[in-house]
């Protein structure tokens, strides 16, 4: 049987995303390995554009945004920034990084289907906060480059010398004056120009299609595909607060205060970063960019056709496990005879989420972890592992869900528990 070109593109995508985290992790015991990771995504590239057959530049660059090459894809550069931060954030690299952004969206916008969703009065925001992030984050790793730099070179850091300290009053007072008269102008502009995205009163009989929260809450409204309220609304919110409230008590590392470096806090910048880009800003760019009408997945390009049709089989691990895989009926309580039925059935998700949670920290803290489990200890090993494990289930969660087609691992229906 002959493969069609999206599942040809989908193997050369897979294999090439399998191969750049296998290199990732082999760079962090070989570093020069890592300088073979900027070629693969260059080559993904490459060849989508020799073997794809594209209706022009648009339909090649929305093959990009289905959601799981966007999300790994987004994990590549985020690794490649961090690998390389001391090449790319030199001021010439970063200005030319930031004009190739600038002049690709400023191109986007001459299409109708990506000037309607970028230039909503809603949506604008996140185009400032996409270009702000980056900002910030350029600015914060080329600090960190030259401070590292000037440690190995046994140079006083940025942060040690003191001419650069002022008083409170009368200078930091006049900035701030300076700086709140500043916005309080740029937002009277915005109120003028710039429409509220006010619609009319709330009518029961016609519900707006896509029906999208605020730009800020559409990363909770994405993960409420994948989650269920109480977990997406009320558990990993807790777990983020939680998260932060227990860093200082985590982290014993005492390098790095009051300077920049990430040669002494890579683990730690890397998950900080992973978290909030990632598992943050990306599901709010999913929402605004790529939900269309009926929640389906369009590219950035791609007219909002409401009558797309979109192929979902979603179905429970439970029914893959004993159906799809064993070729047997769910079990209920008729066939066991026992009303503890339903741990039957979600057994098979039961010993995933066991291993999950259980093995795979073992696992890391005879391998990679082994260093920070030395010196955390324990109780610190074990507090942090489940954080970490509960924050990268959210994206493995979305992966199976796009991927597999798989809803939830755990659904007991009976105790409106599912994960």
């Amino acid at each position: 049987m002959l493969l069609g070109q999206t599942e040809i593109l989908n193997f050369i995508f897979w294999i090439a995303t399998a191969l750049f985290f296998s290199t990732a992790i082999v760079a962090v015991f070989w570093k020069w390995i890592r300088y073979a990771l900027p070629v693969i995504p260059f080559l993904i590239i490459v060849l989508f554009a020799i073997v794809g057959e594209w209706d022009g530049i648009r339909d090649f660059a929305n093959s990009f945004f289905m959601p799981e090459r966007f999300l790994f894809l987004t994990v590549m550069v985020l690794i490649l920034a961090l690998s390389f931060y001391r090449q790319w954030t030199r001021p010439w690299i970063a200005g030319v990084l930031l004009f190739i952004f600038i002049f690709s969206y400023l191109i986007g916008v001459f299409d109708s289907n990506f000037f309607r969703i970028a230039f909503e009065p809603d949506n604008i925001p996140i185009t400032l906060t996409i270009i702000s992030i980056g900002y910030f984050v350029w600015l914060a790793l080329r600090r960190m480059a030259i401070n590292d730099q000037h440690m190995e070179q046994c140079e006083p850091l940025a942060e040690g010398s003191n001419d650069d300290q002022v008083l409170v009053w009368p200078d930091l007072i006049y900035i701030e004056l300076i700086l709140m008269v500043i916005c309080t102008g740029v937002l009277i502009l915005w109120s003028i120009f710039l429409r509220a995205p006010l619609e009319a009163p709330a009518n029961p009989a016609l519900a707006p299609n896509p029906a999208k929260a605020p730009w800020y809450f559409l990363g909770i409204q994405e993960m409420l595909v994948y989650f269920d309220p109480w977990i997406d609304g009320v558990l990993l919110p807790v777990l983020i607060i939680v998260g932060l409230c227990a860093l200082p008590y985590l982290d014993r590392n005492p390098k790095g205060n009051g300077y920049y470096t990430f040669k002494e806090r890579p683990f730690a910048i890397s998950v900080f970063l992973f978290g909030f880009i990632v598992l943050w800003v990306v599901p709010i760019i999913i929402g605004i960019f790529l939900r269309g009408p009926n929640w389906n997945f369009y590219g950035p390009f791609e007219y909002w056709d409401p009558h797309k049709t979109a192929v979902y089989a979603n179905e429970n691990f439970s029914k893959f496990f004993w159906t799809n895989l064993l070729g047997k009926s769910l079990p209920t309580r008729d066939l066991w005879g026992l009303n503890c039925h339903f741990l039957i059935r979600e057994a098979p998700g039961l010993v995933v989420l066991l291993a999950y949670f259980i093995l795979v920290p073992l696992l890391l803290r005879a391998t990679l972890f082994k260093r920070i489990y030395a010196e955390i200890g324990r109780t610190r090993y074990v507090i942090m592992s489940a954080l970490l494990a509960c924050m990268a289930l959210v994206p493995i969660k979305m992966l199976i869900r796009w991927i597999f087609d798989i809803k939830y691992i755990v659904a007991v229906t009976e105790w409106s528990l599912n994960i």
